[in-house]
């Protein structure tokens, strides 16, 4: 809901043209509520996930990811979005094409896969360039950053790692993430992770 970001979405598809806000199961018509009521749904829902985890099965757990969390919020949780955005006037991918994106993203989680869980370092590569490509498909009309976050740390601890890119006590991290995310910097996106995975055993 950030106003960098532009969607061209004349139609009204996700914005209830009154208010100005997403349009939502709730019928929340006043921003600040919404942030809120939003924040705390989605972070219950998180924590459910963190109690069972969801097995990635591919890009298409991105979709059960987002609606699990959104459940609560929008009618359009765990569905593709059908409006291009840009942030900063950078336009994140086409979605005409998300079809051939998700099968390349599915191509990088195979060769992941395939790295002994004993290395870091090729670990946090490889996740680092999932994260970044999934950052440039977003998916969703709200909430990628929630989702992609999610999808990696259950990809980490699919080989016992457990790793945190929001963590509640160290805004530095996401700071970090978040500049990796915006700049399409895996190498720094690949630092962090390394510095933040460690093992769950």
């Amino acid at each position: 809901m950030s106003d960098s970001y532009k969607y061209i979405d004349p139609d009204y598809t996700y914005v209830d043209p009154s208010s100005g806000l997403l349009k939502n199961l709730l019928d929340i018509s006043d921003y600040d509520v919404l942030l809120f009521v939003e924040s705390s749904a989605v972070s219950k829902r998180l924590q459910e996930l963190f109690k069972n985890p969801i097995t990635i099965k591919g890009t298409s757990s991105l979709l059960e990811i987002h609606q699990h969390l959104f459940q609560d919020i929008y009618a359009w949780a765990g569905k593709v979005r059908t409006v291009n955005i840009s942030k900063d006037g950078k336009p994140f991918f086409d979605g005409e094409r998300f079809s051939s994106a998700f099968q390349y993203i599915d191509s990088l989680i195979e060769v992941y896969r395939t790295i002994d869980s004993s290395n870091f370092h090729e670990i946090a590569k490889a996740l680092a360039s999932i994260l970044d490509h999934v950052n440039f498909l977003h998916p969703f009309r709200e909430g990628n950053g929630r989702t992609q976050r999610e999808f990696i740390r259950l990809l980490a601890l699919e080989k016992g790692l457990t790793l945190n890119l929001n963590p509640a006590d160290n805004t530095t991290v996401y700071n970090q993430y978040m500049q990796g995310t915006i700049n399409g910097d895996i190498e720094l996106l690949s630092q962090l992770i390394f510095e933040q995975i460690s093992s769950s055993n």
